[in-house]
Formats: structure tokens, C-alpha cells, sequence
């Protein structure tokens, strides 16, 4: 009996094979199949030679996280490819070009295991030495399609849109592609494949895209009007896509925004920081070294109170760490930035629609808190592909704060830039050039009292801190709530609750499935935002044990939770996973149930 529509496919090749495109096409036929499908990009950080791997998931359900395993692995590369067989499920597919030179009474015999003849499939495409490499990646797409019964028109318009413009491109691996079908067609027992895909219309009004791309849209229509980076793995493209699109949206503003290069990530927030404070929506985009090099800046927009972004694409630290591999590690370095008594807001997305929402959510945070605020993607939502809803365009009103304007001067005595007037821990600001003598004050990261007047009392420094504090207390309202999923209801909570964040949602919702075979039912709360809002305190207190997911070695947002949270420290337990991998199902099913039955 055939698995239809779900599958999980592995793909070894070469970095820089040429590769990437062949798997964009077979992951985009899969989409326009109807199938919510996602797509994870695993590649060294040199700029060739080393083994590559891309993973598909394809599932009705929309689990579209990766798994442990694979039910199909193609392998092109000799280096891994006894490697490459251990990530078969027993029972299922491993096919190998059969060129590779490897002892092959080693390969398992608990799979099905194929040697495809690409090379002698290529030659039947082209005599041209140069592109011949590149083909043998279109052989595999058209052996899989074979055997999998991918819908014709869905394939041949991926191929279309990959190679848009090039019609001599298209046609050789058009050519290649069909080469690839004979072969699996006349030589492979297509009808007796374990898997097909049968084309739905699960993708209906949806897009496919990866979150950087999601992040540049949401922060152009979220108003941004300046941005300074540096180039950075895994945060380029947000800049990248940013300058890209914002051009195209803004044709006719093309003297009302700016983008800049900057030779290094110490000039970027700086010139981010002077744009925020003429009165910019002003942002950069990085990963955890440039926060790291950030730190001194950020203090300077907590103390002087200038609004600020900084998007952050989190990668495996430290230290150059694994620059292409995916980690929750810098929330600590976000959180509590810079030295001296600090708290900056810190938004999470878990997907793709968040990071578009976020774009404009950021700003007006900024902009109503005064200070910096971080926004903390991870590689495995930014640089990869997933099946998403389209975004709608954003109706809120730009919520720029408390800004003085030249009538509201007219109508006041005094304006004190630091005075606290509406006992939120917010102070009304002036923009710089506004036409009226109190508009102006001197911005400064040194001491300084309510009327930004440089001191070094300690009554006064006390006061300005007491009141950042208070900024940040009321910030609690302004951040995204958390949202909490109950398996029966709020009244009638499961004994266990589980806390997480970030883009794990999709292998979250298929392990509560896999547990509830398992008769254990949870609770689910997933952050958004810090600081910690009255609704994470109640849905600890409601659970007799809860686990709480960090990508990370320490922890860290469980050490957040913790000391909010004293009392409940008991019942906190803090599951860990930091190996530069997505977390899967089948990780977090495992890790719970082991837990659960050393509790027993």
C-alpha cells in the first residue's frame, strides 16, 4: 500500500554542484501540487568542496520540520555516501550514482538500495563537459518525479521559473530531466513505490518562501526609512532582499529612504543609532558576532533612549561557531545587552507570517519604548523555505510615541527631554529640527538628569534608571502576547505544560499527536516576546510539571523563566537541544517520554 503525500527526502551532494537548483525545482513541483512542503538547505560555510545535504518534507498535515530520517536519500557525493545510507528509515529508499567509488558490500541491506546511472544518463543529454556536472542533478528530480508521480505541469513550471530567460538552459535540462523519467520508467518497478503524490489543493491561497525574505518585506511596510549592515551568515539576505524589494515599492520615494553598506558592524548600529534618533525607523540586520561587536551601541540607545532594531538571524556560537548551522543562543546577549543594569525587548518569531508582522511590531515597540529593541530569527526560519499564507498588507497606524511637535511646545512652559510625565517610564521626545527653542537637548550616554543635563549625582543617576525600570515594567503590555494552546481548557488544564519559542512550532504540533497516541496530553504555551507577561506566571501555576524547549546549551530562556519566577522553580524542566540541527518530532517525543517515565 502507498504513503501518499508524506514523505521526507535527503539529497547528498557536493557544495557548489550546482545542486540547489535541481532541489528548488523538485521541492516548488511538489508545492504546486497542492502539498504544504518545506525545504532545509544544510551546507558547509566554506564556499565549495565539502558535502552538502537538502531535506524536503512533504505532508498533508503541514508538518513540514525535517525528521530524524529519511524515507528516500539520493547520494552524489563518494565522500558521504556510507554515511548518507544511515539516515534511511529501515524500509525505505537509498539510491546512489553508481559512478561512486565505495565498498559496496557495506551499504545496508535492510533498504532498497538503487544505483542510478546518472553519468551514462548525461551523456545521453550533452557532449558539454562544462555542464554536464550541473545535469546530473536534473537526472535525480526526474527519477523521483517518475517514481513519485509528481504532477507534469507543476514540474515543468518549476523548471520554467528556475530557469526563466535562458531557453538554452531549459532545454538541456528539460531534455535531462525526461532522460532521467525513461530511465526510472523503463528499468525501476514504479508501480510497486512505497510513496506518491497525489495533487491536492492544500496550497490555496498560500506562498512559499523563507523568513529573511518575509523579514525585508515586513520591515519595508513596516515603515523602515534608513538601514546600515554588514554582511554576515545567516542575516545577508535580509538585506539583501530589503534593498532588493524596497526599491520596487517605493518607486516613487526614492529620495526618502537609505540603505548602507558599512565596513563593519560597529559603524552599522552607530549609523542606525543616528538615524533612529533624527527620527528614522532605523534598523540592521546581523547574526551573533555582530551582536557581540554591537553591545557598547546598545547601551548608548538604552541610556540616551534612542529607538532602534536590531534583527538578528541566530546561528551556533561562539565565536565563529557553526556559521550555517541553526541556534536559539543569543537570547542572553540580546536580553540583558551591554554593561550595567540593562533589559531590552526582544521579539520572537516562531514563522514565517510573524516575521512579516514583526516588521512593523518592532518599529512601533521602538519607537513607543524610546530604546533598542531586538528581534531574534534563527537560521532554520531565515534561510530556509516554508509553505506559509499569504500576508495581507498592514492596516495599523505606525505607532511612533510620544514626539513633541512644534505646536505642542507652543503650549507647554518647559520641556524637560527625561521627565517622566505619564508615570510609565516613557518621556516625551522632540525630533531633531523642529522649529522651537525647547525642541532642543543634548543627547548623551554620561550622566544626566531629567533635563538631559550632564551630572554625576548619584540621587539623579537612581532616578533615570528607577525609571528605565519602569519602562521596562511597561513594557509587559506592549510586547506580543504569548499564545497558549490548552487541550481541553483554560479551566481544565493538563497536568503538564510545555514552553517554547521560535520556529519549532510545526515538529511541536506533530509530537503532541505522536504523545496523545502515547495517552499523555499536554498544554502549550509558545513566547513571543520578552519581557515575560502575568499569562506565563498563570500557565505555570496551572501545571503540575513543565518543560520548557531552549536551543541552547545553558538554557537560557528556562534561567529567564526561573528567576521571574522563583517559586516555581521545581517544576521547571528544560529540555536542551544545541547541536546545530532543527529540532524534529521525534527528538522532542523521545526526550518527554524518557523524562516523564524517570519521573515515574
Amino acid at each position: 500500500m502507498k504513503k501518499i503525500n508524506d514523505l521526507v527526502i535527503n539529497i547528498a551532494t557536493v557544495n557548489g554542484s550546482g545542486s540547489q537548483s535541481a532541489n528548488l525545482i523538485l521541492l516548488k513541483s511538489l508545492f504546486r501540487s497542492g502539498i504544504p512542503v518545506g525545504g532545509r538547505n544544510v551546507f558547509p560555510s566554506n564556499i565549495a568542496g565539502l558535502p552538502t545535504w537538502f531535506w524536503i518534507r512533504a505532508n498533508e498535515k503541514n508538518y513540514i520540520n525535517p525528521r530524524k530520517q529519511a524515507d528516500i536519500v539520493v547520494s552524489l557525493n563518494p565522500q558521504t555516501v556510507l554515511e548518507d545510507q544511515n539516515v534511511v528509515v529501515s524500509g525505505g529508499y537509498f539510491f546512489y550514482s553508481d559512478d561512486l567509488k565505495f565498498d559496496v558490500t557495506k551499504l545496508r541491506n535492510d533498504v532498497s538500495v538503487i544505483a542510478l546511472p546518472i553519468k551514462k544518463i548525461v551523456d545521453q543529454a550533452t557532449t558539454q563537459i562544462k555542464v554536464k556536472k550541473m545535469l546530473a542533478n536534473i537526472v535525480y528530480v526526474g527519477v523521483l518525479s517518475e517514481l513519485l508521480n509528481i504532477d507534469k505541469d507543476s514540474l515543468d513550471s518549476s523548471i520554467k521559473d528556475q530557469f526563466k530567460g535562458k531557453q538554452s538552459v531549459w532545454d538541456l535540462n528539460q531534455k535531462a530531466l525526461r532522460l532521467g523519467q525513461d530511465y526510472a520508467r523503463e528499468n525501476l518497478s514504479v508501480e510497486n513505490f512505497k510513496f506518491e503524490i497525489q495533487k491536492r489543493n492544500f496550497n490555496d491561497g498560500k506562498i512559499l518562501l523563507d523568513g529573511n525574505l518575509a523579514s525585508a518585506l515586513g520591515l519595508i511596510y513596516g515603515g523602515a526609512t534608513f538601514a546600515a549592515w554588514y554582511p554576515i551568515t545567516p542575516s545577508s539576505s535580509v538585506m539583501e532582499n530589503f534593498e532588493n524589494y524596497i526599491y520596487r515599492v517605493r518607486k516613487s520615494e526614492k529620495n526618502n529612504f537609505a540603505v548602507l553598506q558599512a565596513e563593519d558592524e560597529l559603524s552599522a548600529i552607530c549609523m542606525v543609532l543616528g538615524a533612529g534618533w533624527a527620527g528614522a525607523r532605523a534598523f540592521t540586520a546581523t547574526s551573533g558576532p555582530g551582536i557581540s561587536l554591537m553591545q557598547e551601541a546598545a547601551g548608548y540607545s538604552y541610556f540616551a533612549e534612542i529607538p532602534a532594531v536590531i534583527w538578528n538571524v541566530q546561528r551556533v556560537g561562539p565565536s565563529t561557531g557553526l556559521p550555517t548551522r541553526t541556534s536559539q543562543g543569543d537570547l542572553m546577549s540580546a536580553f540583558r545587552a551591554s554593561h550595567g543594569d540593562t533589559f531590552f525587548p526582544v521579539l520572537i518569531p516562531g514563522n514565517v507570517e510573524e516575521c512579516f508582522e514583526f516588521g512593523q511590531t518592532c518599529f512601533d515597540l521602538s519607537e513607543k519604548l524610546q530604546q533598542l529593541v531586538f528581534v531574534l530569527s534563527d537560521l532554520e526560519l531565515g534561510m530556509n523555505l516554508w509553505t506559509s499564507k499569504k500576508f495581507s498588507f498592514p492596516e495599523k497606524s505606525f505607532d511612533r510615541g510620544e514626539v513633541l511637535s512644534e505646536t505642542d511646545l507652543a503650549n507647554v512652559q518647559e520641556f524637560s527631554r527625561y521627565h517622566d510625565t505619564n508615570q510609565d517610564g516613557i518621556a516625551a521626545r522632540t525630533i531633531p529640527g523642529t522649529r522651537h527653542p525647547l525642541a532642543a537637548y543634548t543627547t548623551r550616554g554620561t550622566g544626566h538628569n531629567v533635563k538631559a543635563l550632564y551630572t554625576e549625582k548619584g540621587a539623579d543617576y537612581k532616578q533615570m534608571m528607577d525609571r528605565l525600570k519602569l519602562k521596562w515594567k511597561t513594557a509587559e503590555s506592549l510586547v506580543p502576547a504569548p499564545i497558549v494552546r490548552y487541550k481541553n481548557s483554560e479551566n481544565n488544564p493538563a497536568k503538564i505544560g510545555f514552553i517554547y519559542y521560535g520556529s519549532v512550532e510545526s515538529a511541536i504540533i506533530e509530537a503532541e499527536e505522536i504523545l496523545l497516541g502515547r495517552q499523555i496530553q499536554m498544554d502549550f504555551l509558545r513566547l513571543r516576546a520578552l519581557p515575560l507577561t502575568e499569562k506565563v506566571r498563570n500557565f505555570i501555576s496551572q501545571h503540575e510539571v513543565v518543560f520548557i524547549l531552549d536551543q541552547n546549551r545553558d538554557g537560557q530562556m528556562t534561567e529567564i523563566i526561573q528567576s521571574n519566577y522563583p517559586s516555581e522553580w521545581s517544576k521547571l524542566n528544560c529540555i536542551k537541544h544545541y547541536d546545530g540541527t532543527p529540532v524534529t518530532a521525534d527528538f522532542l517525543t523521545e526526550e518527554i517520554l524518557e523524562r516523564l517515565n524517570h519521573g515515574k
